[in-house]
């Protein structure tokens, strides 16, 4: 069994250390099995404890940013923690809301988002997507299918021009389950990890290789993973950023690592005391998606029996 007591946050956000979760070794056809423990369900608790952060945050004088909807998933008689600072959660959701929002305006036509969620992440219905974006969730289908209940229950809606698609985390080959879908390897997406259960570094890594597959060239993958991960390679000696720039190069991405602190001061927020052991990241794709390559390799092979030198040139 895999423990989940390294989840570090504020004393709302933590998961006791007697909770686990069971889980397999990731599969190399693109998925991971996760067992949940039906008495005592850490990844349910941590999605309601995000959903509490997010609700506490929508109700202060001046929130980074409103959710309509979090409080459908905490209890009415909740207690709010509701002082000066700002919880390190509340600014990666919204840096990572601008960082969508600012992504997916700038794409011409079918817009793709991927998120890699705990089950309860509000953005599919509380942002102002633009005209034809297509949202993908992969979550833990269990908790994705009580979230969707209680969403349904206060009146969540998708914008009528948009798509919305659910993927169970659970699902034997993830690249085949988004495909058949309709995910297109050939057009731009955007790919957000937030709240996602990350057992090990080997169920990141596979990750980063079902993103690196699917996603085009300049395509950007952004969210929070857990700093444990840089833990996880005995005798590693290197900085974080270190760590971080070689995990991702080995998967084709170019990565930045952004500190909460200065998150926290261009939106005028004092971070709350504490530690919160997750690292904020934005990588980069920098290698064609599986698709992309296809189209070439096909048009090379047609440019070469047909002798088109013109096209030669353009490829």
């Amino acid at each position: 069994m895999e423990c989940l007591s390294r989840y570090v946050g504020s004393p709302a956000a933590s998961i006791p250390s007697s909770l686990f979760m069971q889980a397999s070794k990731p599969k190399k056809n693109g998925g991971f099995k996760a067992k949940l423990n039906s008495e005592n369900d850490p990844l349910l608790q941590s999605a309601i404890n995000a959903a509490s952060l997010r609700f506490q945050e929508t109700h202060r004088p001046e929130p980074l940013f409103v959710d309509p909807y979090a409080g459908c998933f905490v209890r009415p008689n909740m207690q709010m923690d509701l002082k000066k600072y700002s919880h390190h959660y509340c600014l990666a959701t919204r840096f990572i809301d601008d960082k969508l929002l600012q992504t997916v305006n700038h794409i011409d036509g079918t817009k793709q988002v991927v998120l890699l969620t705990n089950g309860m992440d509000t953005r599919p219905y509380r942002l102002h997507w633009p005209t034809s974006t297509i949202i993908f969730d992969i979550s833990p289908e269990m908790i994705y299918r009580k979230s969707a209940e209680k969403l349904q229950g206060v009146g969540a809606k998708i914008p009528r021009s948009c798509f919305f698609l659910h993927v169970p985390l659970e699902s034997t080959n993830l690249q085949k389950s988004l495909r058949n879908k309709g995910f297109n390897g050939n057009r731009p997406s955007i790919w957000v990890i937030q709240g996602l259960p990350v057992m090990t570094l080997a169920s990141f890594e596979e990750i980063l290789h079902i993103v690196s597959s699917l996603a085009t060239k300049g395509c950007l993958f952004v969210g929070e993973l857990p700093a444990w991960l840089t833990e996880t390679e005995i005798g590693i000696k290197s900085s974080t950023n270190e760590w971080m720039n070689k995990l991702f190069m080995n998967n084709g991405f170019r990565v930045d690592t952004i500190s909460y602190d200065e998150v926290g001061r261009s939106f005028g927020k004092e971070l709350a005391p504490g530690d919160y052991l997750h690292i904020l990241f934005v990588a980069e794709q920098l290698r064609f998606s599986d698709d992309q390559m296809e189209m070439w390799r096909t048009e090379f092979q047609r440019v070469e029996e047909e002798g088109d030198e013109e096209g030669f040139e353009e490829l």
